[in-house]
């Protein structure tokens, strides 16, 4: 393992002497009397840190250190001084430098050699730290990606069938989960889910979520057979995980509207009239806590220009800045039955006016929605 660098720099031959003595048996040492010296040299020695005289003819040591700082970015100090009559002063000016540490001359040879010990000790673990979050950083991103390529396009059209979302995580990794699919014989299915927690672990739970949505291509994406596959998914989890989930099949030619709402805010349905009706629920959660758990399918009648909105709570839950107010169900459908927006433009309303109403701060949970327009 290579012995760390260390510069000492100080126009007194005894002193510098002193402690190259007491350093070089430990460290790689570069001993300097001149500041002139250690600049033109340390760009080459790339020393970890600089023990540095304060007082020296040419130069100081606040202003060398300053000067070192520019050539080897994250070197560490540590200030030395003989001078009494000004040491207040200069354990301020050491404070405001970022120095390691400031000690007095003469220096006790265990002092030293415990502080440079301990400089490097703090360093060595900051670096060990920087690139364990650096790997962090990178996994993340890494997850992220895989999570957003789970996504489909924010936009689709299938069946005569338009589609249009929106997720606005509030961390890196979102516990939300929307899909649609082609579900054959001119039908369509839709499904939005929210997934208990937030972060990574949420995310991988995303993950089971899709594939078990997906593994339901054999029974044409019956929103029935969604929910128990995804409940079937989640057996071997424990039981404190949940998901709350809507999950929809469209029948455009035959007009019919098939859902399972298993514990999710009720799904808004209009007609072309923009007479807005409820989604109620099917039953509840899908936890690993409730194994046979079931629930009911619904059907309603659609006609053309009708259209859909599945959201999660995270919008009707957020909050205003002070009393503290929810957005709430009702703003929520005032939006949706007042003027006739679909579509991007319907979400682009949506999350304006809880914007506004959160004051533009951070939102505390996930944002999801998605519309289906049968224009």
């Amino acid at each position: 393992m290579s012995r760390a660098h260390v510069l000492i720099v100080d126009d007194d031959g005894a002193l510098l002497h002193s402690a190259q003595r007491v350093l070089a048996s430990h460290y790689e040492v570069l001993a300097l009397r001149s500041a002139e010296e250690a600049l033109e040299q340390a760009a080459a020695f790339v020393p970890a840190l600089a023990v540095l005289d304060i007082r020296m003819g040419e130069m100081d040591g606040f202003e060398l250190s300053s000067r070192l700082r520019a050539l080897c970015p994250g070197i560490d100090v540590i200030f030395m001084t003989g001078v009494v009559h000004e040491l207040d002063a200069q354990l301020i000016r050491s404070i405001r430098e970022k120095a390691f540490y400031f000690i007095r001359k003469p220096f006790d040879r265990d002092v030293l050699l415990t502080l440079v010990e301990r400089c490097l000790d703090v360093r060595r673990l900051a670096a060990e730290n920087a690139a364990h979050l650096h790997r962090l950083q990178s996994e993340m991103a890494a997850a992220r990606a895989f999570q957003v390529g789970l996504q489909p396009p924010e936009s689709g059209l299938l069946q005569r069938v338009s589609i249009a979302t929106r997720m606005q995580p509030c961390e890196d990794m979102s516990g939300d989960f929307l899909d649609y699919v082609d579900a054959g014989r001119g039908r369509v299915t839709v499904m939005l889910a929210d997934v208990s927690g937030h972060g990574v672990s949420a995310a991988m739970m995303v993950g089971i979520v899709k594939a078990a949505f997906r593994a339901t291509r054999e029974d044409g994406f019956e929103p029935l057979a969604v929910a128990r596959r995804i409940r079937n998914a989640m057996r071997p989890f424990d039981e404190d995980r949940f998901v709350s989930l809507f999950c929809a099949r469209i029948a455009r030619d035959d007009r019919i509207l098939e859902w399972v709402n298993a514990g999710h805010p009720k799904a808004y349905l209009w007609d072309g009239s923009r007479n807005v009706s409820e989604l109620g629920l099917s039953g509840t959660v899908i936890s690993p806590a409730l194994p046979d758990m079931d629930w009911e399918q619904h059907r309603a009648h659609i006609e053309p220009g009708s259209g859909l909105l599945l959201f999660t709570d995270g919008l009707t839950e957020a909050r205003a800045e002070g009393a503290g107010e929810l957005f709430g169900l009702q703003r929520l459908r005032d939006i949706v039955s007042g003027e006739a927006l679909s579509g991007h433009e319907l979400l682009d309303a949506i999350m304006a006016a809880v914007d506004a109403h959160s004051g533009g701060r951070p939102a505390d949970d996930d944002r999801t929605l998605l519309t289906v327009s049968l224009d």
